[in-house]
């Protein structure tokens, strides 16, 4: 069946215009007026922007941490009725296990059949000391797996990666053109730190940013530059929270090393005083980087209208606060990392960057949608609206009104990190690859009806950034 999606706005990474979307089945097959005639169902998107299905490169669904873990895929819901449909989740590498099994089983046990959005995974190293790791970069891009992550924080944990193991990571991954992700943070730094502050009698959730200030980030992320610089590959910071790395980054860029970055949401608008809060409400705030002293945000936004950061990831991390955040209690370092987010990422970006000036139309776009797509691989099929890429589009109304609150959240989990925040404008309708799946802003898809995407590597992608 042939739908018309009439008179809107069509917002891309680079216009704006008035026009009408064709969809044939799951492809966009026409752009352009008087199509009326080709079209069995004609839908009325007067006064609406059309933008492209938004890809968030950066959730974790049922990511071991702690003991405990977050909330399932079935909790994808949250992502598409913000606008969002495709994710990249980051499958957990239990002991042991080869990075390629370590997909398997995550797309398996945890994701396939349940999800409410497309999807595709990122490797990520938790057994550095697995035999292989390196060699087997070549089987995850043959997968469709093209991106693979690396945590230089949480010393004495599964996660960390010495600076060795990220070197040659990164001479693997550009041998076969894969993309490799960091988490910029010191982790020797935050270790003393963190024991400094509780032999201190300092454990309240605050005491989370004194132990990894800026100066912590910003030389992580420069440390990461000069080993991409020495590797010659390319390397994706994610989360970027603060100015100080946020200016490490553009420089090496800028210096030609090839090295990107992402926000998220919360470091655009959340600050330390969230961390404040009384009666152990700060701990619903933690994550890591930490937030900041809120004179960042300008600094960030700015950063994005101008291109020094690239994208905006929500790094979703669904954890209750009762009896997951509360693990923390009387020892700030036993609180779970991460907020949930996945639902309001494009709410964000629009109340409070176009809205306020911050950003263009067309940059969010960019940056919430085509960005991420490009850096992925999943550009053209994804991210944009383009004819014959799937017809993942969102009716947004930009004159809705309403605030974000944990009652109407979709996320499965006992809070929402912006509680009360205003917002305006909501994708009213959603389609994904064709199907209108979110309808009058409430879902009326199925679970499971998220296709698993692979994905080129960024080395035949990295022409299309440009």
């Amino acid at each position: 069946m042939r739908t018309l999606i009439k008179d809107g706005t069509i917002i891309t990474a680079t216009e704006e215009f008035k026009g009408d979307v064709l969809i044939d089945g799951e492809e966009i097959i026409a752009i352009g007026k008087g199509l009326d005639n080709r079209a069995e169902t004609v839908v009325d998107a007067k006064g609406k922007y059309l933008l492209p299905g938004g890809i968030d490169g950066h959730t974790h669904f049922v990511l071991p941490f702690m003991g405990t873990h977050t909330a399932g895929f079935d909790t994808t819901v949250a992502a598409i009725v913000g606008g969002t449909t495709s994710i990249i989740d980051f499958a957990p590498q239990p002991e042991g296990m080869s990075l390629l099994d370590s997909i398997y089983k995550h797309r398996e046990e945890q994701a396939e059949g349940k999800t409410a959005v497309d999807y595709s995974l990122h490797a990520m190293v938790m057994d550095s000391a697995k035999k292989g790791i390196f060699e087997e970069v070549g089987a995850l891009v043959k997968a469709g797996v093209s991106t693979i992550k690396l945590f230089m924080a949480y010393k004495g944990t599964a996660f960390y990666v010495d600076d060795e193991t990220l070197l040659r990571m990164l001479q693997a991954t550009k041998d076969v053109g894969m993309l490799m992700m960091v988490h910029a943070e010191n982790a020797h730094v935050i270790d003393i730190f963190q024991k400094q502050l509780l032999a201190e009698g300092k454990t309240d959730p605050k005491y989370h940013a004194t132990s990894r200030p800026p100066v912590v980030e910003a030389e992580a992320t420069a440390r990461a530059a000069y080993l991409a610089k020495a590797a010659d590959a390319p390397i994706f910071v994610v989360h970027v929270s603060c100015s100080e790395a946020m200016k490490a980054l553009r420089t090496a860029n800028l210096e030609g090393v090839n090295i990107y970055g992402e926000t998220c949401p919360h470091y655009l608008t959340l600050d330390v005083e969230n961390l404040a809060k009384p009666d152990f409400e700060g701990a619903k705030y933690v994550c890591s980087p930490p937030l900041r002293e809120s004179w960042h945000h300008d600094e960030l936004w700015k950063a994005l209208e101008h291109s020094w950061l690239q994208v905006v990831g929500s790094d979703h991390c669904g954890f209750n606060f009762k009896d997951q955040k509360e693990m923390g209690r009387g020892d700030f370092t036993k609180i779970p990392n991460g907020a949930p987010g996945v639902e309001n990422r494009l709410a964000i970006l629009y109340t409070y960057g176009v809205l306020s000036k911050k950003l263009s139309l067309q940059r969010m776009v960019d940056v919430y949608a085509t960005a991420p797509a490009k850096f992925y691989g999943m550009y053209p099929r994804k991210g944009s609206i383009v004819i014959g890429g799937d017809a993942d589009i969102v009716v947004f109304d930009p004159e809705w009104e309403g605030q974000i609150c944990v009652e109407t959240s979709r996320q499965g989990v006992d809070y929402n990190a912006y509680e009360g925040f205003d917002q305006k404008g909501r994708a009213e309708k959603v389609y994904l690859r064709g199907n209108l799946v979110v309808d009058k802003g409430e879902f009326v898809g199925k679970l499971g009806q998220g296709k698993f995407i692979e994905r080129e590597p960024y080395g035949l992608a990295y022409s299309r950034l440009t």
